[in-house]
Order: structure tokens, then C-alpha cells, then sequence
């Protein structure tokens, strides 16, 4: 076999060096563009589970980088003149240049050939390497390769906003520093960490209008340095910032729908890129090469194919999984200004947990103590704000009471809205849906929201959808609401709808902003005239009083999910060309106007809430800015609380996968707008709640799926943390909470000792 490698980066040599220790009887061999001595960057990061998986494949390589590496287990936060300190994180740093001389020298004591100075020609590649088996195209970012065979790979790239540039300093640190600098143009953060002796790297980042206000625009590379030499002046310590093509640069996120064509395969960045702010990329490029080496060795002879397809069946998932983390870490420094009124600990644990990766409990096992500081400081902030004193009860966030207007919230669970659709006969609710809520409320949470409750006949989704149109409907829903009041310290909201145009309990019925089919040859929607907006306000009005009468505490307007008043907000439903449609403002006209007629017949002491799609999924769908001026609205109408969910608007849409995948949408309008939010979608356990209240991401949470499974989530979450507040035993259990919370309080304290001993071996001592 011959094995030709285009790109001598850490990925294609370590790929290279590899390959040809596991079959010394092929031919491999490297093509890099520059010089072997080429110095570019400054230095790359690698953790404590990558310098394991290094020893495993290679000890020499393992012990030349050991024997360079600058090594540290902190990350601290600087920020508003205090440092924020987080430990149990180990990882090493070490100098590109270094790096690549190490994997140079060893894949040259293998047999590797390699050739630099070598400029590859995409056009020639099959010319010129047509007795090659395999060719790696690693070329980097901006992969010529890639470009040339765009229509086999099929890549995408999008260049994200921030602008950022690499220098390096030679100021001495012990330990992984974020440096955030408040200037007149706006925030600007600078990741340096230590790569070797007296010598750190420093990226410098901020948004476009900071560096437009900085005039950055019209420096060179001397005079970009001066400048941020004077911004972090204190930070540097009179030490200077060192230039190496350290040129201003935006961030392009590339991803490939196919990683190989014919006998071309990629690696490294040319196959997909990772930011810099979870410093994954050469780690990536080296983990995909060592299962490229594995493929290889194990198929190339016998199927050049089938060793593609065994890379990217071990690699796709984790590539996409660390590119998912690295795009949720770059969102928020593109939007760290909205974090900035923070308190300095909060701030922290929102850069420690800005990736969602790492959550409250992983941040116990690495750093009690900075969860302590932060905690302190968390219950601090409740008390000055609610006046609730948990200084020293810390049952965690989770079980902190939250107001609204006069309902106060026992913790910050809440049971999500589900399609229940339990009911016996014309939307009067069943002795399922009965039990069903009961049991949720008796397990501990703290707001129960119903399914969504049809406004009329003609409203529903389908003939066993409940509703809130008749006095035996709300008679029945006044039964349920005594129940949950009477054996539980749970609050219960009623969620009002009317289904859209991708639902109704007869085509017939089917009503939105425009007449625009769910999907293609689906029923067509009548576009809603005044005479039907009058009406259908009436009934919306006339189950809010409902809704009142039964005692509910709450009350949430459905204007999510492709339903009738959510048709109006979305650009993809509504294209209507009256005063209801056109600009947000338009859009809004009808779904605020049903709001403001709720909430005058609403008593003024009881919160009342919207939820809303803060995305469609879809190209030309909801903005960020259409979300934000959606929240205000809803909040000048008298809204106490956005429920913000995502999607449903229409059929094509692709929403992304994975833990928490709405929160950043909660989160912005939480930050920004100022009103209270609760979020949803991909949330499973109490640690994710506790980092998500602990990171000013939502008020409240609420659980769907993992409630459904468990509906006494709440009350397992208060017995794993040791939670003596903030979640109310039903008397019919009270004789068995205390042995439960023991056995929950030895299962937490044995699984964290597990966890810390599982944990990857510190590299601090090269001499291990």
C-alpha cells in the first residue's frame, strides 16, 4: 500500500507516523507547503484524556511532548478586578513548532517520507499520486483540496461574527487565564495560557463593533499589538505580546456531508473545524487520525472503501459532538456583553459552562470549593432579591422559590405542556389526565402547566384534546386544581390554544394567518378574516375566565408550534400583506390582542405567560431580533413570564440535536429583554436545572420527557442533593423520606468518589 499525505499539521503526520509503525512494509509519505523549520502559532492545548490516549498509541511521541509540555490544572476567571479559580481541569500546553518537530522526528525514525516546500496542485493531485492507495488531503482550514472536489464533499462553511487574532506573550502563568476587559468600544477577552518556558499564547477576541470602535481596521500587525498591549496592560505585567502573522481573522465553521471521495480522504480541519474557545482542534485533528490509522491498517488492503466508511463511522458522531460544543462555546463570547452585569462567580460559572458540556455536578467533582464560592454567592443574590434567606439551607438553585406576582413557586421545576390528550368525551378531561397531573404534583415540582386546552370545538387537534369551552370542561379542571392545592405545595397553570394549520379535528376547520398547507399536498388553511379574529379573541377571553373560576394560579397563552396565533408570528406562515402581516410589529398585531383581551378579565394578583417559537429551524424563518421584539411585546401587554420553545412552524424544518438545544434561545431573552423565562427541549437530569438557574439561563425549567418517565423527578433531585427545602413531601410518604434522603446522600458521595477516581491521570510530573 501507498499512503500519500497532503499537509504536514499535527493531524497528517500523526496519521503518517502511525500508519507506517503499525505496517512498516507500506509506503508513506508527506507533502507540506512550507518548510520543515516554519514557524506559525504559537501553542496548542491538549487535556490529561488526550495526553492518555497519546501514551497509549505511541509512548515516544507521548514523552517528547511530556518532556515540552507547560502543564496546569486551573482556569481562572478575570473579571471585574477579582480572579475566579477553577480547578480539577488538566491540561497541558505545549509549542506547535514543538509539537510539529517531535511527530517530524519520529515519523522520520519510522520511514516516513517526507518532502517540504512542496505546493500540491488540487487540479494534478490524481496525476500526480496515481500510484498512490490512499491520499489524506489535511491541507488545513482552507483547504484547496476540499474546494477543488467541492461537488464529491459537499462542505459547508459559515463564517461566524467575532473577530480575533493569535499573538503570544512572554509573561509566565500557571494555569489557563481568561482575561475579560471592559473598553469604551465594548468587552474584549483575551484565552492565553502558558505552551513553554516564558513564552504564553494570547487570542484576543470581540465582536465587530468593538473592533470597528477600536479602529483596528486600519492597524497592521505592530499596531494591533500596541493597542492591545495598552488594553491589558495590567494583565501582561510589562511583558510584550509577540507577532507571528497575527492578522485579524473571522472564525469559518466548516463541516463536510460526505469525508471521502474515490481514494481521497479528509482529516484534520480540511474535514471539519472546531473554535478555538474548547481548544479542540489539533486534538481533533490527532483523535480522527488515529482512527484513520486504525481504518486503514485494518481495510485499505482488502477495501480502500471500506476503511473510509470505518473512519467516519468512528469519527462523525464525535466530530460532531465537539463541533456542537465548540459552536455553543463560540455563541456566547460572540454575546458575552449580555453576561456582563453578572456577579464575578456567576460570570464564572457561565464560562466554565458556557460549552453545556460541563454542568453543576462535574464542576463539584473537579472544584468543590469554587462551587461553594459560587453557590454563597448565589444565595446571596436570592436573599438581597426575594428575601428568602438559603444561606444555610444551599439546597441548590434547583430549590430556590421563585415570585410571580403574588404565586410563589416552591422550587424552579416546572411539568411542560404535553399532548396528553386524555379525555373522555368532548374535551372534558378524564380521570387519566386527573391522575396523570395528580401524581406530577405530588412528586415535588413546582409549577404543573397543563396540556393545551382548546379555546372552542373547532379549536382542538383532535377529538381527544381537552379543552376549556364549556362549565363541565372547567368544572372538571376545578377538580384537578383542588386536588393539586390540596396534597401538594405544587402551583398549576392552564395552557390556552388554538390548533393551526397543521392540526384541527376536521380539515374543515383548519384557520391561520395564511393559506399556506403544513406541508406540500396537505389540506389548505383558511386565512383568518376580523370576523374570525373577533370571534376567536371571544373565545380565548371566555376560557381565560374559565380558567380563572377554576383557580387556576396561571394562565399561558399558546403562540408556539405552528398553532393559530404562532402562525402569525412566524415570516414562513404569515405572508399576508394586511395590517396583520409584513414586519414583527405587524405579525404581532392578532396574538397581542388576543393577550391584552386575556389579561384584563385575568385577576391583576395572578401571573399570566406566553410561550412562543424563538426559532423556526428554517432558513428565513424567526430572527433573534423578531424573538426579542416578540418578548417586549408580550411584555408591554403584561406578560410575567416567556415560555420560550422552538420550532413547529413548519414541516422542513431541521432542528439541532443534543442536550439543552434550546436554552440559548431562554437564555437571550432572559439577558437581554430582562424578563423572567423558562426554557425546555433535551433536558434530562437535576444537574443540567442547577447550571442553567446557576448561568441566568431561565427562571424556570421544564421537564417533558424525563417527567413523563419519572413524575417524582423533583422529589429523587431533593433527595440526591440533600434538600431539606423547596419541594413539599406529600403526608402519605413523609415516613420514608428520611431513609430515602440517606440512601440518596450514600449513592451521591459514592458515585463522586467514582467519578474522581475515574477521572484521567494527571501528566504534572514528566517523570512518570
Amino acid at each position: 500500500m501507498k499512503i500519500t499525505v497532503i499537509g504536514g499539521g499535527p493531524g497528517g503526520l500523526y496519521a503518517a507516523l502511525l500508519t507506517k509503525k503499525a505496517r512498516p512494509d507500506w509506503t508513506v509519505e508527506v507533502f507540506e507547503r512550507n518548510q520543515a523549520d516554519d514557524t506559525f502559532g504559537f501553542g496548542v492545548v491538549f487535556s490529561d484524556e488526550t495526553l492518555d490516549e497519546f501514551l497509549n498509541r505511541d509512548k515516544p511521541v507521548f514523552e517528547r511532548i511530556r518532556d515540552h509540555f507547560a502543564y496546569w490544572d486551573d482556569v481562572a476567571v478575570n473579571f471585574k478586578g477579582q480572579v475566579m479559580r477553577c480547578g480539577g481541569n488538566g491540561f497541558c500546553g505545549t509549542s506547535r513548532q514543538t509539537l510539529l518537530t517531535i511527530l517530524q522526528e519520529r515519523c522520520a525514525e519510522l520511514g516516513v517520507d517526507m518532502h517540504f516546500g512542496a505546493e500540491i496542485a488540487p487540479e494534478t493531485l490524481h496525476e500526480r499520486f496515481a500510484d498512490s492507495d490512499v491520499i489524506v488531503a489535511c491541507d488545513g482550514v482552507n483547504s484547496a483540496i476540499r474546494g477543488h472536489f467541492a461537488d464529491q464533499f459537499k462542505p459547508t462553511t459559515t463564517w461566524r461574527k467575532n473577530r480575533f487574532c493569535w499573538m503570544g506573550s512572554t509573561r509566565q502563568m500557571g494555569e489557563f487565564n481568561y482575561f475579560f476587559r471592559d473598553t469604551a468600544h465594548g468587552p474584549v477577552v483575551a484565552h492565553s495560557y502558558q505552551y513553554e518556558a516564558a513564552r504564553s499564547t494570547w487570542i484576543f477576541e470581540m465582536d465587530e463593533a468593538t473592533w470597528q470602535g477600536h479602529q483596528f481596521d486600519q492597524d497592521d500587525e505592530t499596531a494591533s499589538g500596541a493597542k492591545l498591549e495598552a488594553i491589558f496592560a495590567e494583565e501582561l505585567q510589562g511583558h510584550p505580546l509577540l507577532l507571528n502573522r497575527s492578522n485579524w481573522r473571522n472564525f469559518p465553521r466548516v463541516s463536510c456531508a460526505e469525508w471521502s471521495s474515490g481514494k481521497i480522504v479528509l482529516l484534520g480541519d480540511a474535514k471539519a473545524s472546531a473554535h478555538f474557545s474548547i481548544g479542540s482542534g489539533t486534538k481533533l485533528a490527532m483523535e480522527c487520525a488515529i482512527a484513520l490509522s486504525d481504518a486503514l491498517v485494518a481495510h485499505a488492503e482488502q477495501d480502500v472503501g471500506a476503511a473510509f466508511q470505518a473512519y467516519e463511522t468512528a469519527r462523525r458522531a464525535p466530530c460532531e459532538i465537539i463541533q456542537h460544543n465548540a459552536d455553543v462555546s463560540l455563541s456566547w463570547f460572540e454575546h458575552m456583553g449580555r453576561s456582563w452585569d453578572m456577579d464575578p462567580y456567576q460570570f464564572a460559572m457561565v464560562v466554565m459552562c458556557r460549552a453545556k458540556a460541563i454542568t453543576y455536578d462535574n464542576l463539584i467533582v473537579r472544584d468543590p470549593a469554587f462551587i461553594r464560592r459560587a453557590d454563597d454567592e448565589f444565595y446571596q443574590r436570592h436573599l438581597s432579591v426575594t428575601g428568602q434567606d438559603l444561606c444555610a439551607a444551599r439546597p441548590t438553585p434547583m430549590f430556590t422559590g421563585l415570585r410571580l406576582r403574588q404565586m410563589q413557586v416552591q422550587n424552579r421545576v416546572a411539568v411542560a405542556p404535553m399532548a396528553l390528550r386524555a379525555c373522555d368525551r368532548d374535551g372534558v378531561v378524564s380521570d387519566l389526565g386527573r391522575v396523570h397531573y395528580g401524581s406530577h404534583a405530588l412528586g415535588g415540582a413546582g409549577l404543573i402547566i397543563t396540556e393545551t386546552l382548546a379555546v372552542s370545538d373547532r379549536a382542538r387537534i383532535c377529538d381527544k384534546s381537552a379543552g376549556l369551552w364549556t362549565d363541565e370542561q372547567a368544572a372538571r379542571w376545578a377538580e384537578v386544581v383542588g386536588f393539586v392545592h390540596g396534597n401538594s405545595g405544587a402551583k398549576i397553570a392552564a395552557q390556552i390554544g388554538h390548533a393551526g394549520r397543521k392540526s384541527a379535528i376536521d380539515a374543515r376547520a383548519l384557520v391561520a394567518a395564511s393559506p399556506l398547507p403544513w406541508q406540500a399536498g396537505g389540506p389548505v388553511p383558511a386565512a383568518l378574516d376580523r370576523d374570525g379574529m373577533a370571534r376567536i379573541k371571544a373565545d380565548f377571553v371566555a376560557a381565560a375566565k374559565r380558567a380563572r373560576d377554576a383557580g387556576f394560579d396561571m394562565i399561558t397563552l399558546h403562540a408556539a408550534h405552528g398553532q393559530l396565533l404562532g402562525s402569525f408570528l412566524s415570516p414562513l406562515s404569515n405572508v399576508r400583506e394586511d395590517a396583520f402581516g409584513g414586519a414583527i410589529d405587524n405579525r404581532l398585531t392578532f396574538p397581542i390582542d388576543v393577550f391584552r383581551a386575556m389579561r384584563a378579565q385575568w385577576p391583576a394578583d395572578r401571573p399570566m405567560a406566553v410561550q412562543i417559537s424563538g426559532s423556526d429551524w428554517a432558513e428565513g424563518g424567526l430572527s433573534e431580533a423578531d424573538l426579542f421584539d416578540i418578548a417586549r411585546a408580550f411584555q408591554d401587554a403584561g406578560a410575567d413570564l416567556i415560555d420560550v420553545s422552538a420550532g413547529g412552524s413548519v414541516a422542513a424544518e431541521t432542528p439541532p440535536q443534543g442536550r439543552m438545544y434550546q436554552v440559548h434561545l431562554a437564555e437571550a431573552v432572559r439577558n437581554v429583554v430582562g424578563l423572567a423565562t423558562m426554557t425546555s427541549g433535551g433536558i434530562t437530569d437535576a444537574a443540567q436545572i442547577n447550571t442553567i438557574l446557576h448561568t441566568r439561563r431561565a427562571d424556570l425549567v421544564a421537564l417533558d420527557h424525563a417527567q413523563i418517565w419519572n413524575p417524582h423527578f423533583t422529589l429523587h433531585a431533593a433527595a440526591w442533593y440533600g434538600a431539606t427545602t423547596g419541594a413539599v413531601v406529600p403526608a402519605h410518604i413523609q415516613p420514608a423520606a428520611p431513609e430515602a434522603m440517606r440512601a440518596a446522600r450514600r449513592a451521591r458521595a459514592k458515585l463522586t468518589n467514582l467519578q474522581r477516581m475515574a477521572a484521567p491521570g494527571r501528566h504534572t510530573d514528566r517523570r512518570d
